[in-house]
């Protein structure tokens, strides 16, 4: 049974969670439609132009080096370039198909039925050792906004606290009273303290599902930063009232509150681009959704009758729960004949995200170890062929980082010691006629150049289809300013790529040692690293950058990996300038705005407001006792 150390909580009404097995095929409880005709050619549209291209290149790339016979070096090449290819090419057709379904016009995520009736529909906060005035200003800001609106549903608050620091946990407390205190009529607040966070969030949700699960059909599963407007939440809540076959309905969060040159990139990269990737997203998954954690709507009693987390067999005999859950809870919930649906153009759904390069890796780093996990579940019986692949490409991304640093070390060795023929531009035979060869490396060069291409595709996409939407023009100020600031975004990602693809191969490594590390709450805070932290964090890139200068410098690799090289002997001073404040910049396109920026939405505002309260409160000092119960 589960101790708490602080309890303030409403009558329990239990709800068992079903206990489930990878091994077996779950009874289905509902009977989701399948893929119609229209739904499948979608699909293909996705899937087959990635698979065509990827093997196309290989292809090419193989006719290349088979001038002069494929060694074994060079079929790595073709090897690396096919499969690293499928993912990029991917990417690629999920943008067009999102710009395509945007251009006709078609609405492909609301569901066409009226909803039922008024549902009992519980926030849940889960949280960790977090900031105590952020994550309870972000709630007070949130249950305000429902208050305002219509009361169609019924709603409550729940705090979910795995904190283990005595200090947070009595701001918890605090702060939560001043909550209850503020509390508009109509929405009640709750909170409850773990006396362990056994099984992590996992455990943390399980828990209150087993323990007071039953009196809400569905629950909003939110993380410590995350802020949805009232309307966001009540549209999520709409749409599962109005889709008897949805177990679970994900929205897609814009990123806020970045100031720094790296919190701002990846701010501006999510407004730009992240809106068609998720928009095709949406269109080739239909109802084989995925699951991102948070921010997202859930039938409860789906939940708890197919999505318990079994453990899964570890080193000597020893359980390991399963790290990142998500993509594995969405794919239980199909396979168990519920419907998972993506709502990318909701709106009113927000996160935050690492304002610095390091501390953008280390969460990686936590990451890795969960999506790597996803590789022992794809023979799990039951499981749907989207959802499955869902779990491939958890753990894919992650595994091209290395599959693109070996790529581009073996091709760069081989692309030096390519014996070069003597060049002759005059025959004997006629002395007055030069001839021109046509040479390798231009050939290889145009390979690179449709790479490059390709890449950077789905950013160039994004930005031309905001551009010529006039609207959304004006709303990042204008052509010149879209336009400047994109190309400023896309240098800073050439210049950050190759300390990430490191960071993430590092990230592989240890996942593969088992060192992953222990979790801790993500810094979201603008603070930089001193120069001596950084070095330490960095010391492998700038080794390896070298290396490949002086390699370069001997001629025993190629020139065109001389920015790669550049990147990462510079992986210090670029990662101190990530913590680099440019939100107060005058220079438009050094600022990296986004609308989120140029014109804050009420919720965001609402949230500085009530966290710059809350962190008021906490101030006040207080004696050091217990706070008794009402």
């Amino acid at each position: 049974m589960t101790r708490y150390a602080a309890s303030y909580m409403p009558a329990a009404a239990p709800l068992p969670m079903a206990r489930q097995d990878f091994g077996e095929v779950p009874a289905q409880g509902v009977s989701s439609q399948s893929a119609s005709r229209s739904d499948q050619l979608w699909r293909l549209a996705a899937f087959a132009p990635a698979i065509m291209v990827a093997f196309a290149l290989s292809a090419g790339i193989a006719q290349w080096f088979a001038k002069g016979g494929v060694s074994l070096a060079e079929a790595m090449v073709v090897a690396l370039v096919g499969v690293t290819f499928v993912w990029i090419s991917l990417s690629v057709s999920t943008v067009t198909l999102g710009l395509v379904r945007r251009s006709i016009g078609t609405r492909p995520t609301r569901h066409a039925h009226p909803r039922g009736g008024a549902q009992n529909v519980a926030l849940l906060v889960p949280v960790y050792n977090e900031t105590a005035w952020e994550v309870f200003g972000n709630a007070t800001a949130m249950i305000k906004e429902l208050a305002a609106g219509p009361k169609t549903d019924r709603f409550s608050l729940f705090i979910l606290s795995d904190t283990q620091d005595p200090e947070i946990a009595e701001q918890e407390e605090r702060a939560y009273w001043a909550l209850r205190a503020a509390c508009p009529a109509g929405i009640e607040a709750y909170y409850r303290r773990r006396d362990k966070n056994n099984d992590k969030k996992v455990g943390n949700l399980t828990d209150w599902i087993e323990t007071w699960g039953a009196d809400y059909e569905a629950m909003v599963v939110l993380d410590a930063d995350s802020l949805m407007s009232g309307a966001a939440i009540r549209s999520l809540a709409d749409e599962l009232a109005a889709d008897s076959e949805a177990g679970l309905i994900q929205s897609f969060p814009s990123l806020i509150g970045s100031e720094t040159l790296f919190g701002r990139m990846q701010q501006f990269s999510n407004a730009v681009y992240g809106w068609l990737l998720a928009e095709g997203l949406t269109t080739w998954a239909q109802r084989e959704g995925n699951y991102w954690g948070h921010n997202a709507i859930i039938r409860t009693r789906a939940f708890a009758q197919s999505a318990r987390l079994p453990y899964l067999n570890g080193r000597r005999g020893r359980r390991d729960l399963i790290l990142s859950h998500d993509f594995v809870e969405a794919g239980m919930l199909r396979r168990a004949g519920w419907a998972v649906r993506f709502l990318p153009r909701t709106g009113g759904s927000y996160e935050e995200t690492p304002q610095t390069l390091i501390a953008y890796a280390l969460r990686d780093r936590r990451w890795c170890q969960g999506n790597l996990q996803h590789l022992r579940l794809l023979a799990a019986r039951g499981f749907h062929p989207v959802s499955r692949f869902h779990l491939l490409q958890g753990a894919v991304a992650f595994l091209l980082s290395p599959a693109w640093f070996a790529l581009i070390v073996i091709w760069s060795m081989l692309g030096s010691a390519m014996p070069e023929e003597a060049v002759a531009y005059f025959n004997p035979a006629n002395p007055l006629q030069p001839m021109w060869p046509a040479t390798t490396q231009i050939n290889g060069l145009i390979y690179l150049g449709f790479i490059y291409t390709m890449l950077l595709m789905p950013k160039l996409t994004g930005t031309l289809a905001l551009g010529f939407r006039s609207r959304t023009r004006r709303a990042y100020g204008g052509w010149w300013r879209l336009l400047s600031t994109a190309l400023f975004e896309i240098v800073c990602s050439i210049l950050y790529a190759p300390v990430m693809m490191v960071q993430q191969t590092i990230a592989v490594v240890f996942a593969v040692l088992g060192r992953s590390g222990k979790w801790t709450p993500q810094r979201r805070d603008a603070t930089g690293y001193s120069w001596r932290q950084t070095l330490r964090f960095h010391w492998i890139e700038t080794a390896v950058g070298g290396v490949m200068i002086s390699q370069i410098a001997l001629g025993a690799a190629s020139y065109w990996l001389l920015p790669i090289a550049v990147s990462l002997v510079l992986a210090v001073p670029l990662s101190r300038m990530s913590a680099l404040r440019v939100s107060d910049r005058a220079l438009g396109p050094i600022r990296l705005d986004s609308p989120q920026t140029l014109n804050e939405p009420q919720i965001v505002r609402a949230a500085r407001a009530e966290r710059a309260w809350m962190k008021a409160v906490l101030a006040e000092p207080v004696a050091r006792k217990a706070i008794a119960a009402e």
